[in-house]
């Protein structure tokens, strides 16, 4: 199976973590494209069998400010109507609700850090079912969705949606579920100033809970990679 990865920053702390090293570890093959670097788009979707779309910096209306956007709200347009399969993380999940016709917008409330979350439909769910029915995620993002037309609510916190499928081969996690340690550390020390509460506070609850954190990011992309061979096959 052919996988693509579509990435907002170069380099292992801005990648897909662990659902990266999952595919080839799979035995999959994985491509990656670098869509902030202003790249046109590395080819047709139908080329590949799945499309993972990772988070970023940046906010999914930000055009004018980084205007590869457009460019990569097309491409999963396309990927949409070619019925790729697609899994959207953060950001990604929030362009692909761009994509879909879905609102993007400002959240009510940001979320930095580890807060709980909860599966609101999605016991049943091929890839989201593979979570329990309450976990502690990490978040970092201030923007939101609206659900596309269509699609289906899994998981909320507090805050936010959390989790959405889209027909029967779609879904986006607001959570950062591929997240391991060398982001996390990177993330924490460059981003100290937006933190809610002391960078040690963070570590402490990051050592806490990012082994089983990890554990279920990897049996959530195992899942969404499972479903995806599954329609290709």
């Amino acid at each position: 199976m052919r996988v693509l990865s579509i990435v907002h920053e170069a380099g292992p702390t801005g990648g897909g973590g662990i659902f990266e090293r999952a595919v080839p570890e799979r035995g999959h093959r994985l491509d990656r494209w670098v869509a902030a670097d202003g790249e046109a788009p590395p080819g047709d979707p139908a080329d590949w069998d799945a499309v993972m779309v990772f988070g970023g910096a940046m906010h999914p209306d930000q055009d004018a400010e980084h205007p590869w956007l457009a460019g990569e709200a097309r491409f999963l347009e396309s990927a949409l109507a070619g019925r790729v399969p697609l899994l959207g993380v953060c950001l990604g999940a929030q362009l692909i609700a761009r994509a879909a016709g879905g609102l993007v917008g400002p959240a009510g409330a940001p979320e930095v850090g580890w807060f709980e979350v909860s599966r609101t439909d999605g016991a049943d769910d091929p890839v989201i079912g593979a979570l329990p029915d309450r976990f502690r995620a990490f978040q970092w993002h201030y923007y939101t969705f609206e659900l596309p037309a269509g699609a289906v609510q899994l998981a909320s916190s507090a805050a936010a949606r959390q989790a959405y499928r889209l027909g029967d081969r779609v879904w986006g996690i607001q959570f950062h579920a591929e997240v391991d340690r060398t982001m996390l550390d990177h993330w924490l020390r460059e981003g100290e100033e937006e933190l809610p509460k002391p960078v040690e506070e963070l570590r402490a609850e990051t050592d806490r809970y990012l082994p089983g954190w990890n554990a279920h990011g990897r049996m959530l992309c195992d899942a969404f990679l499972d479903e995806a061979a599954r329609l290709s096959s």
